[in-house]
């Protein structure tokens, strides 16, 4: 009975080890949790795209018609419309998501931050862009997947979420990060009417974390040393021009364990707003 009792404890705690999400998902994690009835696959590529091939079972949610409000200086949508989105995706309380994308991992990774800003904790990024795995390893279908809607109830969590007061208070406080490529951090681009970035800002592209030539992610030990300098006893404010190099900024941060929120807004609302100040 011992026996037994001893061999079903060790088969849940290799369930539950087998299962467990992580942030960062890898190819091989994937394909040995793909016949998990839990899990949700989304893409968020271009329609033209998915057609041409996507992953078996996963749901399209193309980025700008679903993680941005064009109409509202591209912040995260209303919160009926995600809760429809994410509803008819397939997303409920029990769903491991995992979220991919092109080469560019920053789209992937802003689904991935509003998941976290919605209460859905149990959400990983791909850790490549799709079709950079070997041929056979993951199942492949052009035929559009249309999941069993469910009833998603969203848990918000302002934890993860700045606004531009908060990112103003913030300033000479905290630590703030503009994600952006150096050239619009020291003002030579911007897509705002001014150009410049946050007073106190450092400067860490979101395209430092990832290989945008198709390897993808990169190791831990090198994320680790990319941002040695930040100090793990302030709260740290990511930025960029939209939120999607912040949100990768996000992922990685508190992979390694730093206090990490995005500023929604970023540089569109704030160098939009001549009341806010500037630092070139």
């Amino acid at each position: 009975m011992k026996f037994l009792k001893f061999h079903i404890i060790l088969y849940l705690l290799l369930s539950s080890s087998l299962f467990a999400m992580p942030s960062l998902v890898s190819v091989k994690w994937l394909s040995q949790n793909y016949s998990n009835p839990n899990l949700v696959i989304i893409d968020v590529r271009k329609p033209s795209l998915y057609k041409q091939g996507h992953l078996k079972r996963a749901v399209n949610l193309p980025t700008f018609q679903y993680l941005f409000d064009t109409k509202n200086q591209y912040k995260m949508p209303k919160l009926d419309f995600l809760q429809k989105a994410f509803s008819n995706a397939g997303i409920d309380n029990r769903s491991k998501v995992v979220v991919y994308g092109n080469n560019e991992l920053i789209w992937a990774a802003r689904f991935f931050w509003i998941s976290k800003v919605l209460g859905h904790n149990e959400v990983g990024l791909l850790k490549v862009g799709y079709g950079n795995w070997k041929k056979g390893t993951l199942p492949i279908s052009k035929k559009i997947y249309k999941a069993k809607p469910t009833n998603f109830i969203p848990r918000i969590n302002n934890k993860v979420m700045q606004t531009k007061l908060s990112t103003m208070l913030a300033i000479k406080r905290d630590v703030i990060i503009d994600g952006r490529p150096a050239s619009f951090y020291n003002g030579l681009k911007s897509h705002a009417k001014r150009f410049g970035h946050i007073p106190t800002a450092l400067n860490y592209p979101g395209s430092l974390s990832y290989d945008v030539n198709g390897s993808g992610m990169k190791s831990i030990k090198e994320l680790k040393k990319l941002y040695k300098n930040l100090p793990k006893n302030k709260k740290i404010i990511l930025y960029c021009e939209d939120g999607a190099d912040a949100a990768l900024n996000f992922l990685v941060l508190k992979k390694l364990g730093y206090d990490a929120s995005v500023y929604d807004g970023s540089w569109l609302e704030w160098g939009n707003d001549s009341n806010l100040p500037v630092a070139k």
